[in-house]
Order: C-alpha cells, then structure tokens, then sequence
C-alpha cells in the first residue's frame, strides 16, 4: 500500500474511532488566593474549607476540577482573560455578576471592625468608627464595603494595604485606629502573628461566599451541573458535616 493510501485509511479510522469514542472528560480550572482560613496551600496543595466543598461536588459530578492558589490579582486576570473557568472564595458584587455566573452560596462569615484591645469600642452602627483611620486589604470586596461605609458617615480615613497581614501588623502598632475585615481571616491571622494586643469589636455586616464561573468561558451547562449536585450536597447534610470541621455554617440556599 503506498504512503498516501496508509494516510488516507490512518486518517478514516481516526474519523471513525473520534466518532465511537466517548467525549473527553469535563474539567474546571478554578482559581484562588492565599485566603486563610477559607483557601490556603498545605505542601503545594490547595486546602481548607472551600477547597473540600468544591472537589467533593467534583467528584460528584465526576467532573476533572483543578484547583489553584495565585496572587489574587493574577487570580481574577486568568479568569477574565479565559485561562481559568472560575474562582473562589469572592463575595457576590454587582460588578462581578456583569461577567460571573455565581454558585449557590458555600458558607456564611461576616464583615467587622477590629481594634486594639485598649479600645473599648463596642461597634453597632457605622458612626461608631466615625474619625478613625481604618486600615483594610485591597482592592478588594472588602475595601469596596469600606468605601461605602466611608460614603456614609464621610469622616473616615481609609489606609488600604496590599495584604490583610500588614493591616493587622499597623493595627497593633497603633499607625491606624481599627482594621475592616473578615471576622474569620482577622481570627486567623492574630493567631498566626502571635498578636495579643487586638481584638474583634463587632459585626458590620453579613456575608456570603460563593464560587464565581466566568460567563464567557465557562460551559453553562457544567455550571448548572455544578451547581444542581451542591445543592444535593448541602441538602443532604454533608456541606454542614464538611465546614463543621472546620467550626463554620453553610450559608442557607438562595
């Protein structure tokens, strides 16, 4: 047989075997960031609550799920620019759900203000931070709630920082008078700072965290998939029995 007839029936029977072939398998690229205590990496892999949450769904769904820890801001941009489905853990925005498909939501946390524990303030409404300089990790979601809170009662200083750490670290210092935050985070991160002199001084606001697919790259259908087998999950108990471990609630289901 000469070389260009080998070719012709090598190339049908892959025609034909593309055909037969069951498709290949699905797969989620989903970002995250060095969030403690909700996404962090233990020996290189990504780890925590959320982590768990997302690839027991996965594995539901019998569904490839990859999960990576980057700089948050390099996080968003491979999501936006098509290199990863989605990301987590973000809170809902307005913005975010111009481009962002958003999953039932994972866990229940909160917003507060921090203080040094010589501060008395026992915080109930905005205008008890009125005057202070606060400091908060940006830009991010938290700092978008910060601004609004500073659009309210206009005498607030905000000091943004480019990671919760340094917040806290100027916190303690007394170069900024409170720090705006995650309750869980700010927990977590005093506790690794060995930091004795801070402590939380109240709920700002509720929030919901939630996994964000990109619209434009990330197949509907899979998403709907997704979402469908974590509300399974979640009825079924298991999401609480996971995020039990680690002392947090799942958020009730939209």
């Amino acid at each position: 047989m000469c070389v260009r007839m080998r070719l012709i029936v090598a190339w049908s029977l892959g025609a034909i075997l593309a055909v037969l072939a069951p498709a290949a398998a699905s797969e989620l690229i989903l970002n995250t960031q060095d969030f403690a205590p909700f996404s962090y990496e233990v020996n290189g892999v990504v780890s925590g609550p959320a982590a768990d949450v997302i690839r027991r769904v996965c594995a539901d769904m019998k569904t490839a799920c990859t999960l990576r820890l980057l700089p948050w801001r390099r996080a968003q941009q491979e999501v936006q620019e098509g290199k990863a489905h989605g990301m987590f853990v973000i809170g809902w925005n307005a913005e975010r759900a111009k481009w962002l498909h958003f999953s039932p939501p994972l866990l229940d946390t909160e917003y507060g203000f921090f203080v040094r524990a010589d501060n008395p303030l026992k915080f109930q409404q905005n205008t008890d931070v009125k005057g202070y300089t606060v400091g908060v990790y940006g830009p991010s979601n938290t700092a978008t709630a910060l601004e609004k809170i500073k659009a309210e009662i206009n005498d607030v200083t905000i000091d943004m920082t480019p990671d919760d750490e340094a917040a806290f670290k100027k916190l303690s210092l007394g170069r900024v008078q409170a720090v705006f935050s995650n309750r869980d985070v700010g927990h977590d991160l005093i506790r690794k700072l060995a930091i004795t002199n801070l402590r939380y001084a109240g709920r700002q606001q509720s929030l919901k965290y939630y996994v964000g697919f990109s619209q434009k790259v990330a197949d509907k259908q899979l998403v709907d998939e997704f979402n469908a087998t974590f509300r399974i999950l979640h009825r079924q108990g298991v999401i609480r029995e996971m995020l039990g471990r680690y002392r947090m609630d799942p958020a009730p289901l939209d």
